[in-house]
């Protein structure tokens, strides 16, 4: 069944391979995270909240360009300002309008911007957070809590910092999140030294009362600055991103992934003393006023902040947050599964069993949710689109897979069920 069901993404894995590493450009979208055989791997079109395979499978997609969609696929309103700019040009010898235009509304949402840099993606942004501390601090030393792209300054900290300078990888220190001592901690050790906290204000766990706030007192009565890395968080958990949902402003801040619904723009954003600095530190790149992303970013700005597009998010995601608790529940599948986070991102951890591990459960978790409709890699990424029909539809394939995982598991079926070599454990980033 798979065979047939995915035969044109095997055919275009095999072609691909041949010019492109992994046969992605995109790690996280790549056969490390598919499992091959059962996944389709390339995609023609999507709409809205749904995605075609180029062998013609629907599917209702909680990935979304790795949370990078938050409007829709192919929306009318940001397509057609995107047709209306190209139309007028994407890239000039001076400055355009548009660049001052969704500068001023990032200053009008975030509370801690005051001025605007723009990026590609995220890890443009990042980085640039990073050089701005240092240039701004006089310091090195940088603590990091989550995942911040994969510049050598931060993936050094990680399991996959091959290529990394030792030199490079000794100035970034790896702190635990809702745990305020190995914060402390880190300050004792590099006493003087660290120019900058850079954090996921939440991921998989909320923060716990006054952690925010404690974590940015911290780092100011040390001499540092505060950077909080909204590439997924703004433009999802409020209309300001998670700093003003929480109430704690940072004193830099970067966004992306949906920022652009899916095209590609990133922006760093901060207090003008800080931002000023800019003006003497090297960040500056070709496309960073390119204006077709420019104007898919002023448009959902504007859906952001005159719609009811974080409402509704919310609204999607909390239904799908009770719904999987309750099946969880009658399904008795609390032992494998476990959902977390903020609505409108909320993430399914696997978890080992005495007799499989989360990546073995994981193969055959996708493999099934695939063949059903449903394209998941973890999170439910939610965008404006998603609707209630397609929540039904996603709890219904849970109240199927659920249980067949738990049978599989519980009488040690799972590898007769398998029609995949299971996914390789290789970088865990929260």
């Amino acid at each position: 069944m798979s065979i047939n069901r995915y035969k044109n993404s095997e055919l275009l894995l095999k072609r691909a391979l041949e010019t492109i590493p992994l046969g992605s450009q995109t790690f996280s979208k790549s056969i490390t995270q598919y499992p091959r055989g059962v996944s389709p791997l390339f995609v023609t079109h999507g709409k809205g909240s749904h995605i075609w395979d180029v062998d013609g499978n629907e599917y209702i997609d909680f990935v979304n360009g790795l949370a990078s969609v938050t409007i829709g696929y192919s929306n009318e309103i940001v397509n057609n300002a995107v047709k209306q700019q190209i139309d007028n040009g994407v890239t000039f010898s001076l400055p355009h309008k548009l660049e001052l235009e969704v500068a001023e509304l990032l200053v009008e949402l975030v509370p801690c911007a005051e001025k605007v840099r723009f990026g590609k993606n995220g890890t443009d942004v990042t980085s640039a957070s990073i050089r701005l501390a240092r240039a701004y601090t006089g310091r090195e030393h940088v603590a990091v809590c989550g995942y911040h792209g994969w510049q050598d300054w931060y993936i050094g900290s990680t399991t996959r910092s091959l290529g990394v300078p030792e030199c490079v990888k000794e100035l970034t220190h790896v702190f635990q999140y809702n745990n305020i001592s190995s914060l402390e901690r880190l300050f004792r050790d590099k006493k003087n030294k660290i120019a900058a906290v850079i954090m996921e204000p939440m991921n998989v766990s909320w923060p716990e009362e006054n952690y925010l706030s404690q974590v940015k007192k911290i780092v100011h009565d040390n001499g540092a600055l505060l950077i909080f890395d909204e590439n997924i968080t703004g433009c999802r958990f409020s209309k300001g991103g998670a700093q003003e949902l929480f109430g704690v402003v940072p004193d830099i801040s970067v966004f992306g992934k949906g920022l652009g619904n899916g095209f590609p723009i990133s922006a760093i954003v901060g207090k003008s003393k800080i931002m000023n600095v800019m003006e003497d530190i090297f960040f500056s790149g070709t496309f960073g006023g390119e204006t077709a992303s420019l104007a898919a970013a002023k448009a959902v700005l504007e859906m952001i902040r005159d719609d009811d597009v974080i409402e509704h998010m919310h609204n999607i995601g909390e239904k799908i947050l009770t719904g999987v608790e309750k099946l969880l529940l009658k399904h008795k599948a609390n032992e494998l599964f476990e959902i977390t986070g903020h609505p409108s991102w909320t993430i399914l951890t696997i978890k080992d069993t005495i007799d499989f591990t989360s990546w073995e459960i994981r193969t055959l978790f996708l493999q099934e949710m695939f063949r059903r409709g449903i394209l998941i890699s973890g999170s439910h990424n939610i965008s404006y689109s998603h609707n209630e029909e397609d929540v039904d539809k996603l709890l219904s394939v849970y109240n199927e897979v659920f249980p067949l995982i738990v049978n599989a598991t519980s009488k040690k079926t799972l590898f007769d069920l398998l029609e995949a070599e299971v996914l390789v454990p290789l970088f865990k980033i929260r």
